[in-house]
Order: structure tokens, then sequence, then C-alpha cells
């Protein structure tokens, strides 16, 4: 059972990823942990909604795209299509390094990773500010061009056709904009992934869960 919110606490909510073959398995478990639920299918994704008022929501990592999953029901449907071995790059950025792959299946078939240092803002003032806004300012084109460069030379390794970001939101959007990725800049974007910084083991997870079904769960409100 989750555990109690304080009285008058919004209701708490959390993100899971599960691959499409575990998926049933989870719904599974969800239903004997909260009383069972009920299938809702809507716009935005498969809801389950628990006897006891906890609702998760599930939603496939990439569009049907004219490839809906095989399957008796909704929830088969999902799993399926979750499991299909669609390609996608990962492009992930926080201002301490970067983490770039290509996935297929939750598996990393090209990737790399590395450092690159953007310091932190100051509250200090006057001249020694302006010196430091412009001296964070140099090292953060320095990533992002230094990001974009690395991304194209492992991108070029293998063909896929859906792009996800993730990291530093911000970061991210200006490594897609430079001229060097201009024709993955144009691909497909699925969900942002909110990642720690994105060393080899962060990638490798982010290539699981990108591939994986993401699962939304709200616990009712106390």
């Amino acid at each position: 059972m989750p555990a109690q919110s304080p009285p008058g606490a919004a209701p708490s909510v959390r993100t899971a990823f599960v691959s499409g073959p575990r998926l049933a398995g989870w719904a599974e478990r969800f239903g004997a942990s909260h009383g069972g639920y009920v299938l809702q299918d809507g716009d935005d994704g498969l809801r389950l909604a628990a006897a006891d008022g906890t609702v998760a929501l599930l939603q496939a990592p990439w569009p049907a795209d004219g490839r809906p999953g095989r399957g008796a029901g909704p929830l088969e449907r999902l799993a399926a299509l979750a499991s299909q071995p669609r390609r996608l790059g990962l492009l992930l950025v926080r201002r301490g390094g970067y983490g770039l792959g290509v996935a297929s299946e939750g598996v990393l078939l090209a990737s790399k990773a590395g450092t690159r240092y953007v310091q932190s803002r100051t509250a200090a003032g006057g001249q020694s500010q302006q010196r430091f806004a412009r001296r964070r300012s140099n090292q953060a084109d320095a990533l992002v061009a230094a990001v974009a460069q690395q991304a194209a030379d492992v991108f070029r390794s293998t063909d896929f056709e859906y792009l996800v970001p993730g990291g530093d939101r911000a970061l991210a959007d200006l490594v897609l904009q430079e001229p060097v990725l201009r024709d993955y800049a144009r691909l497909p974007r699925l969900p942002y992934l909110d990642t720690a910084e994105p060393r080899a083991a962060v990638v490798k997870k982010a290539a699981a869960d990108a591939c994986s079904v993401r699962i939304t769960v709200t616990d009712p409100a106390a």
C-alpha cells in the first residue's frame, strides 16, 4: 500500500518505466496491491484506475505510426507496441557533461559519454559578476558546440527514426539548434527524459527507459 500523505497534501506522483515483456506482470502486481483496477483506454494513454483511488497512466514509448501492437486487449496491445524494435537517438546533456547513444529494444547500439564543466550562477554583483557571466556563457557555448559534434559522430553510426532529448532541457534545445545536427533535429521527438549527470550508466538506463512504457502513478490525496 502507498505511504499515507499528511492531511490536505496534494496527491503524490511517481514515474516508472517498464518494458513491454514485463508489463503484464507489473499490472498484475499493481492490481494485487491496490484492490484491483478498471482499464480506461484514453487519448493520452491507458489508465488503470484502482479500487483504492490510485491511478496509473501507461503511455507507449512511441506512437503507433501505422504499426499498432497486436493482442486480445489494450494492455496486451500496449505491451506489443512497446516491444517493437524501433531505433531512437539519445541526446542527454547537463552542465557537467553529456551522454549520447542510439538504442533499440532498450539496448545501446552506439554510445558516448563525457564530462564538460559549466560553472554555476553566482550571487556576486558588479564587475566580478559580469566577468563571471561572460565566462559562464563561453563555457556553455563550448559545451553546446562540443556535444553537437560528438552527437553527429555517434548518430552517423546507424540510422534511427526518433530523437529523445534529456537532462537540461534548455541545453539540449541549444545543442539541437547547432547546424551539424540540422537533419537529426527534424526527426520526431519522443518525451523528454529527466536524467542525472549523463555518465555511461545513466545513458544505458536512459536507453532502457526510452524503449519502455512510461507509467505515471498518482496516489489519492489524503
